[in-house]
């Protein structure tokens, strides 16, 4: 592949890692997590929600991640 299409994926890369660096942080742990962070109390319907966005953009940033580790992969074939 060109250069060119190397360099805009390997900045992906490195943005995708830092986005899910930052999605695994923000979870839940096991007495707070972004609900904590807020100073929000847990067990409303609001932070279940937000967790369940959370977990679904975590999701999707991952299975991101793994296909541009993929493509970065097939560089050197």
């Amino acid at each position: 592949m060109s250069p060119v299409l190397t360099t805009i994926l390997v900045g992906l890369q490195v943005l995708l890692c830092f986005g899910l660096i930052v999605l695994v942080l923000m979870h839940d742990g096991k007495d707070a997590g972004l609900s904590g962070a807020f100073g929000t109390t847990g067990g409303s319907a609001g932070t279940q929600v937000m967790q369940r966005n959370l977990t679904r953009l975590t999701i999707v940033v991952s299975v991101l991640f793994a296909l541009n580790s993929i493509l970065l992969g097939f560089q050197n074939l």
